[in-house]
């Protein structure tokens, strides 16, 4: 027997260890597999509420609200219909949820670079917001116009983006967030904007910077009227 080991058989011992080996090396690779499986099924759910949330945002900018029932959302995205209820039990929440996901990304879009001097923030930004406002005409309109009255929560999710708006205004031009005057002017401006954008993608016979210039101008005389003293150059 020592002869045998000797001349490269396994003793009893090393061919256990290997046989323990492989085993440990399996078990180590099957668990792997189990983990990236279930990586994978909890990211699905993910993928698929997306994708059925594009298409639905889709079908809402391209139609008024009731011109499409919930069965045209699943027929568009392949899917059964109890899958689409699965993720979105009605067409409002669908509705609401494609809403919500637009105004993020346009804030995303908007973002304020910070270390700049308040003009070039300002017009970098407002830059951004037509450009968006260009690319995504039907999802601004959406947003703005909503489609279901004066449903409630469709107005909140207009509110909270003129609301984060209005605090990066006042963050990044070094203004007085409990002055009133401020407030009623850095409201109204939010509107002209809206109003002034919604009319450029209408009938679209300004020039991108033409328009930039246009806001930028009126805001900076309404800062002046407001505060002459402080009114920040944005011209």
């Amino acid at each position: 027997m020592g002869g045998r080991a000797r001349l490269g058989v396994p003793s009893g011992r090393a061919a256990g260890d290997d046989r323990a080996g492989a085993g440990s090396a399996g078990r180590t690779a099957s668990r792997d597999l189990l983990t990236a499986v279930a990586i994978h099924l909890r990211l699905q759910p993910d993928a698929r509420r997306a994708q059925l949330l594009e298409v639905g945002f889709r079908l809402f900018t391209e139609r008024p609200y009731d011109d499409f029932s919930m069965d045209d959302v699943a027929a568009e995205a392949g899917v059964s219909k109890g899958l689409l209820y699965h993720y979105f039990p009605s067409k409002r929440q669908l509705y609401t949820a494609a809403l919500k996901k637009a105004a993020a990304s346009m804030l995303a879009a908007t973002e304020p670079e910070p270390g700049q001097p308040p003009d070039v923030q300002l017009r970098r930004a407002l830059g951004a917001y037509l450009d968006y406002v260009r690319e995504h005409a039907p999802a601004y309109r959406a947003v703005l116009r909503g489609g279901i009255g004066t449903d409630p929560e469709v107005a909140a999710i207009a509110e909270d983006f003129r609301r984060t708006v209005l605090d990066r205004l006042r963050q990044g031009l070094s203004l007085d967030p409990a002055d009133p005057r401020l407030r009623t002017a850095l409201r109204g401006w939010i509107g002209l904007v809206e109003a002034a954008s919604l009319d450029w993608i209408e009938h679209g016979e300004l020039a991108r910077d033409e328009l930039l210039g246009v806001l930028t101008g009126a805001l900076g005389d309404l800062l002046r009227r407001v505060r002459p003293e402080r009114g920040p150059t944005l011209t």
